[in-house]
């Protein structure tokens, strides 16, 4: 009798380790699951960084040309129709998940300011994160410069905002 309660409470106790054991690794993967999906995000947001300083090399680089910043970044301007109409003008680059170009329509159509672009899922399921340039109207200074100002914005498929840089740049 001695010896079968013995084994019952070694059984137990094993049943005991059993589930400590199985606490523990519940706990190490999840924590893992969150370090992996904290890495995609931060890898994300310096992308985006790399991107959007790019962006605003290239205005500099254009003196805030509009239609060559699309022509560079490989996007779509609406400069037609912005200047002298409107305060400002739009650069979109579309991107996928591995922060590549997607060419939505043919870049020689520019999309006016008036008609916002549809969201993103309606235009392609391909698109993870969208660039936007705005362009202000060139401003005039005191001591004749041109100024343009900008900002570029960079956010996900899903709303997010990623990174907001402003620009300027005396043309």
């Amino acid at each position: 009798m001695n010896q079968r309660s013995k084994s019952t409470l070694f059984l137990i106790e094993q049943l005991i380790v059993v589930a400590v054991f199985a606490i523990c690794a519940t706990a190490c993967i999840s924590i893992m699951v969150a370090a992996y999906f904290n890495a995609n995000e931060s890898r994300s947001i310096s992308d985006a960084l790399l991107k959007a300083e790019s962006a605003a090399e290239v205005f500099k680089a254009t003196a805030g040309n509009p239609n060559a910043v699309a022509d560079i970044l490989g996007g779509v301007s609406n400069d037609a129709y912005a200047f002298p109409t409107s305060d400002y003008a739009l650069v979109t680059v579309y991107y996928d998940s591995t922060w590549q170009p997607i060419h939505l329509w043919d870049t020689n159509t520019p999309t006016p300011i008036s008609s916002p672009l549809p969201p993103i899922p309606d235009i392609n399921p391909n698109v993870s994160y969208v660039l936007t340039i705005k362009f202000d109207a060139p401003q005039q200074t005191a001591s004749s410069f041109n100024f343009i100002k900008g900002q570029v914005h960079i956010g996900s498929s899903t709303g997010e905002e990623l990174v907001r840089l402003p620009l300027a740049v005396r043309g």
